[in-house]
């Protein structure tokens, strides 16, 4: 989008450097990276990225003072999965944007998603260096927001993962790590910040402690867990974990597990509805309601009244909505355009774990030699234990599908998982 630094990447863009970002990416993380990684960053204006920053902590630190929605969140928590222990705060949120047109022609963001979760911090970090390297960004182009320097963003990521305890005594914490996708960013982690990368079926109770076995097989208890382990997955999965979730174990969260549900999309009819704690930030946020309130016509009419123009009748076909599931993620489950019948279709039971939202048309601003590609625009925050929200850096996917997601782009080129830069 900042036309001079697009232009002068694409003409000394060749495949054999690509492959060498591609190679050395992989050196970096000490594992090959399986998700597409795409052939460029973007350069995007620091005004337009400070900016979208500022909208998602706005609406982070809405949906926080607000006790009638957190109270409601809470009772979405399934009661297997309602941890003790809930820290005062996620230590981890992620917002997710999707860059639109004005009806007077200028790009505006809207939000996708929010999610109180962390994601790629260390990764991200590695991909923008390489990126750096192998195209001699030469122009020391910035990467982190707001006024951190790359010192600062490690200083402030150390002190939300581990807290105030030594690194022998904290753990990333996932449901069979080794086999993610997102093991380069475990293993950079654990490379940064000494920390063990544990599965989370592995952990030894004992007493009111939870321990894990070091590399020569002995017991190190667990002062600080970092949460990566999504509930959805161990569900999913059936993963049956040798200490209960909803006990009080002596050990503190960094990212505590209620926080993936307390803010996550089921926020978003929340946000969308809101009237009176939102300002210019609510316009943002798409319409969206749940799927039990739309199929009772309260919903329906409420995406009417937002402008979502849909269809009446049994046989009718939602062009203009996606439906999501609640507490997915990295967009499984999202269906475009579904009918009447198939929401109809959703069991009673399970419709309170859906929403509907309006489509976004995201708008192509990014010049390929593929042809113009769209950008969705991720804002990581990092919020230590008693300190401030602070937006660090951001994770871009660029796609031309109808999805954004680097697994749903991944025949074709010029598309994938990226990060943005400005002077």
């Amino acid at each position: 989008m900042i036309a001079e630094l697009r232009e002068a990447f694409n003409g000394r863009f060749t495949p054999a450097a690509y492959a060498e970002l591609l190679a050395k990416l992989d050196a970096r993380c000490s594992t090959h990276v399986e998700f597409r990684v795409a052939e460029t960053p973007v350069f995007l204006p620091k005004t337009l990225m400070d900016h979208i920053a500022a909208v998602g902590a706005a609406l982070a630190e809405r949906l926080m003072g607000w006790p009638e929605y957190l109270s409601a969140a809470r009772k979405s928590i399934p009661p297997a999965y309602l941890v003790a222990g809930e820290a005062p705060h996620p230590n981890f949120l992620t917002a997710d944007f999707a860059l639109v047109r004005e009806s007077d022609g200028s790009l505006a963001p809207r939000l996708v998603e929010i999610q109180a979760f962390p994601s790629v911090y260390a990764y991200q970090v590695a991909l923008n260096d390489t990126y750096t390297e192998v195209f001699d960004l030469s122009a020391s182009p910035g990467m982190f927001l707001g006024d951190l320097t790359a010192d600062d963003f490690w200083t402030l990521f150390r002190k939300t993962v581990l807290g105030t305890h030594g690194a022998e005594n904290v753990v990333l914490l996932e449901v069979d790590p080794y086999h993610q996708k997102t093991l380069p960013d475990f293993l950079l982690t654990r490379q940064r910040l000494g920390i063990s990368v544990i599965d989370i079926a592995e952990i030894v109770p004992i007493g009111n402690k939870l321990h894990y076995r070091n590399d020569l097989g002995a017991l190190i208890p667990i002062h600080r867990i970092y949460n990566r382990a999504i509930a959805d997955e161990m569900m999913a999965r059936g993963v049956k974990l040798p200490f209960g979730l909803t006990e009080a174990w002596d050990v503190e969260w960094a990212g505590h597990p209620n926080w993936y549900f307390l803010i996550s999309k089921f926020s978003v009819p929340w946000l969308a509805q809101d009237e009176e704690g939102l300002g210019e930030e609510r316009k943002v946020v798409p319409p969206a309601v749940f799927l039990t309130d739309f199929l009772s016509g309260k919903g329906f009419e409420q995406l009417r009244r937002a402008g979502v123009e849909l269809p009446d009748g049994p046989e009718s076909v939602y062009e203009n909505l996606l439906l999501k599931p609640l507490f997915s993620f990295a967009g499984k489950g999202i269906q475009f355009a579904p009918s009447r019948a198939e929401l109809e279709a959703i069991p009673e039971a399970d419709r309170g774990n859906y929403l509907l939202q309006e489509k976004m048309f995201f708008v192509p601003t990014i010049e390929t030699p593929h042809g113009l590609t769209q950008a969705e625009i991720r804002i990581l925050y990092l919020w230590p234990d008693g300190g401030d929200l602070t937006p660090t850096l951001s994770l871009v996917r660029l796609g031309r599908g109808k999805m954004m997601g680097v697994d749903h782009n991944r025949n074709q080129e010029w598309v994938g998982a990226s990060g943005s830069f400005w002077p």
